[in-house]
């Protein structure tokens, strides 16, 4: 029999009705998803245009007034139906290949970081911040995560989608905001692109990840969820920058033909 909590879980994920839809929750939202399964679909992320059904804000003045880093944030991406966030059909095709570099050091909250200052190390941070924090399965780590790993200005323990992302997951399944214990969720970055870059410290990285989620009771189940976020360089790192969120990147199965359309690359750290 199903457990009920998990089947919930499910039901709302792929119904297009209920909350759990795409545009309202990754992963990514981030990291992600995430999330998980309706967290990811959304977004870790881009999970705040998830769960509000609202893109980047660009309603602040004429696209004149706007600066570099918002017009390349608010510059809108191909959207995709939830169903393209399931595990489905691989492409026989072929894509790229980005070579993110490894961390070389763990700092604040566990999140790996050491990353140089080039787009592949903005790519690899926002992924190492979704990722710890989207895991944790913990609300509070979440909050932790982004207050060390956002520049001021930027999305604080209360907005970002990460952390919504991850509360709205742990409620829809019947959790406590602290479920380390109850539910295990992998976050695995899978693919990804450079949307764009201001400078050499203002970078724009989209990360495919796929998440699964575990209870203690259930089986398995993964869905696919995008993040982007705005990531600067400050002092020796790289953060998430000030200003809105992105708009979203679409949620895509890794390796479908779609996600080879919407231009994402297999992610690969180089072997030593």
């Amino acid at each position: 029999m199903f457990d009920r909590t998990r089947h919930l879980a499910q039901t709302r994920l792929v119904d297009p009705d209920t909350e759990w839809t795409r545009r309202r929750l990754q992963v990514l939202l981030g990291v992600a998803v995430v999330v998980v399964l309706g967290l990811v679909a959304g977004g870790v992320w881009s999970v705040v245009s998830m769960l509000t059904g609202t893109g980047a804000s660009g309603d602040a003045g004429s696209e004149a007034d706007l600066s570099a880093q918002d017009r390349l944030a608010n510059e809108q991406l191909p959207e995709a139906p939830l169903e393209a966030a399931q595990p489905g059909s691989l492409s026989s095709g072929e894509t790229g290949t980005i070579q993110i570099p490894p961390p070389m050091e763990v700092g604040e909250v566990g999140v790996a970081t050491g990353f140089p200052q080039t787009p592949e190390g903005a790519l690899a941070q926002l992924a190492a911040i979704d990722s710890t924090a989207l895991s944790s399965a913990s609300v509070r780590v979440a909050q932790d995560v982004i207050t060390e790993w956002a520049a001021p200005g930027g999305p604080t323990a209360e907005s970002w989608s990460g952390v919504q992302g991850l509360a709205a997951l742990l409620e829809s399944a019947g959790m406590s905001s602290d479920a380390q214990n109850t539910i295990t969720i992998a976050v695995e970055p899978k693919m990804g692109f450079i949307k764009g870059t201001v400078g050499d410290d203002f970078v724009i990285p989209c990360i495919d990840f796929i998440i699964t989620a575990t209870t203690s009771a259930g089986q398995p189940q993964q869905v696919a969820a995008a993040d982007c976020q705005r990531m600067v360089w400050q002092d020796d790192r790289w953060v998430v920058g000030e200003g809105e969120e992105p708009a979203p990147a679409p949620s895509l199965w890794p390796g479908s033909q779609a996600s080879f359309d919407a231009g994402y690359q297999w992610l690969e750290v180089p072997q030593s």
